[in-house]
């Protein structure tokens, strides 16, 4: 959580954001993103948990935060059917777990890959791919 938070502490909100979590059932992909709302200072009364069944969250913090579950979607056309591409649009952070059905609608550069594997234990290994520090500010 410390990671996303620090991660999200240092977007600006002068555009969107992309970050796509990707990990097994389990490994971390929704309280990554609840880190990532802290810093964000998305309020604590708000119940940030993965939008399986709804699909789509949305909490108003310092940036909007847009919370994606593609888990249980059908193909990329049930994207638009959700408005999907109306947020590629907004301002603020766009946060997709089990994103395989929405790389074809994302940006071809900028967009954060945040792989989340499971270790022994409790351990997690998070690797970060297309993150720029310094761009970040962490």
């Amino acid at each position: 959580m410390a990671l996303a938070e620090e991660l999200a502490r240092g977007l600006a909100g002068d555009r969107l954001h992309v970050i796509t979590l990707e990990g097994d059932l389990g490994a971390g992909k929704t309280r990554f993103v609840k880190g990532m709302a802290r810093g964000l200072e998305v309020p604590d009364w708000y119940y940030l948990n993965s939008p399986t069944f709804t699909l789509v969250n949305e909490y108003r913090g310092r940036l909007p935060l847009y919370h994606f579950d593609l888990y249980r979607l059908g193909d990329t056309d049930e994207l638009f059917d959700l408005g999907f591409s109306d947020y590629l649009g907004e301002t603020g952070v766009l946060a997709i777990e089990w994103p395989a059905k929405a790389f074809p609608l994302l940006p071809e550069s900028g967009v954060v890959r945040v792989r989340i594997e499971l270790l022994a234990g409790k351990r997690r290994r998070i690797t970060l791919e297309n993150f720029k520090p310094r761009f970040y500010g962490c």
